[in-house]
């Protein structure tokens, strides 16, 4: 009999996941997918002789320091790996990043007639910076950045998107997409949280923890005035954002005037998360409702929930798509000041019956883990290996 071949599948990611916060989205999904029968090489940078990251398998490229250096070293050798396997791989997923370095690629298949292996973007984040809090770097690199993402969906087999509001949103045509696959969460490490968690008592005060970047567009600074208004009507809450970004020292300098009831903290390596989650009882997403937020799947979203908090959260549909419906989270109505005061006095009339609700989180992050993103991944995978078939061979019959 047979054997069928497995699907394999090169997964290009120029960073490395040392030690990045959200390092499981491309380990934990490879884990998964190799689990479900795919060959994935997850090609990044890292020192050549390290083959693995939190027992993942990886392929790790050695690079300079200087950023084009880097990009140009890793892809050179990226490229080199994909002609080695250019017979036997069926799909190479790629960021927009790497464009410049695959279109060429896709032009040498094209010109020598070949259908495989396919070629897909993967598309999770718009631009993310402010506008008026731009540099000139800023807007040199967004512009390119557009210019790539649109050569690249131009030329590439399809698109792969983190959830189908993105594909709306850059305009993706209907015969590119491919499908989305949203964020996920590591259920055995999170839930370790909620065996550690002291929950407050009457006199206690309720802690709320935001963990991730600090930049001015995740609304911080609003989250952080509307605690200080809570204080002011005597409710005992208290704020702690982890993490760094450009808002960071702004942050400081106003937790300095707040006696403790606004701390920030340095940023955590991911295996250490659940210990700042643990001392936690909520955990806040103040985003403002636009189209960068709108088209996300946050991570941090079901990491609060794995750890079983509950949770206070803007009405931005990336949210709503998550939890509408649900007990376990407490609803700001706006991203200003006073629609998260008034969430934050919801949350307080509530604090007898915090612990209730965590679990109901805990239980519902069961439904997006990764296994369950690799799933969705999968099946983007097929659904462009379906709409471009090998060439087959033709069989001449002797007579």
């Amino acid at each position: 009999m047979e054997t069928k071949k497995r699907p394999q599948l090169i997964w290009l990611n120029p960073s490395s996941l040392s030690g990045k916060l959200d390092a499981a989205t491309w380990l934990q999904t490879t884990a998964a997918l190799r689990r479900l029968g795919w060959h994935v090489t997850l090609a990044i940078y890292g020192d050549p002789k390290c083959h693995s990251i939190h027992g993942v398998a990886v392929y790790c490229v050695q690079t300079p320091p200087i950023y084009l250096l880097q990009q140009m070293v890793f892809h050179v050798q990226c490229i080199l790996l994909i002609l080695r396997q250019w017979h036997t791989c069926d799909v190479i997923v790629f960021y927009a990043m790497s464009a410049p370095w695959i279109l060429p690629l896709i032009f040498f298949r094209n010109l020598m007639r070949h259908r495989r292996p396919l070629f897909a973007m993967d598309t999770r984040t718009l631009h993310m910076e402010s506008p008026g809090k731009e540099s000139i770097k800023d807007k040199l690199r967004k512009q390119y950045h557009i210019l790539v993402s649109q050569l690249a969906m131009r030329w590439s087999d399809g698109n792969l998107v983190i959830t189908q509001r993105m594909a709306d949103a850059l305009e993706i045509p209907e015969e590119k997409r491919w499908g989305s696959w949203p964020s996920g969460v590591d259920i055995k490490l999170f839930s370790k949280a909620w065996t550690n968690r002291y929950w407050p008592g009457p006199e206690d005060p309720i802690e709320l923890i935001y963990t991730g970047s600090l930049n001015y567009e995740r609304n911080l600074m609003a989250l952080s005035k509307a605690v200080m208004m809570a204080n002011e009507e005597n409710m005992a809450v208290k704020l702690k954002l982890v993490g760094s970004g450009t808002e960071e020292a702004d942050l400081k300098t106003f937790a300095e005037t707040t006696s403790g009831a606004v701390e920030i903290g340095p940023v955590v390596p991911h295996q250490m998360v659940t210990q700042v989650l643990c001392k936690a009882h909520i955990g806040v997403l103040p985003f403002p409702d636009e189209e960068k937020f709108r088209v996300s799947s946050p991570i941090k979203l079901f990491e609060y929930m794995a750890a079983g908090l509950p949770i206070l959260a803007t009405r931005v549909v990336c949210h709503t798509d998550v939890m509408d419906g649900e007990d376990f989270v407490f609803w700001a109505d706006g991203s200003d000041a006073d629609a998260l005061l008034a969430a934050i006095r919801s949350l307080w009339s509530s604090r007898g019956d915090l612990k209730r609700k965590g679990r109901q989180s805990m239980r519902a992050a069961h439904k997006w883990t990764w296994a369950e993103a690799a799933k969705k991944m999968e099946t983007a995978l097929e659904t462009g290996l379906m709409r471009h078939p090998p060439k087959r061979r033709k069989v001449e019959l002797s007579k």
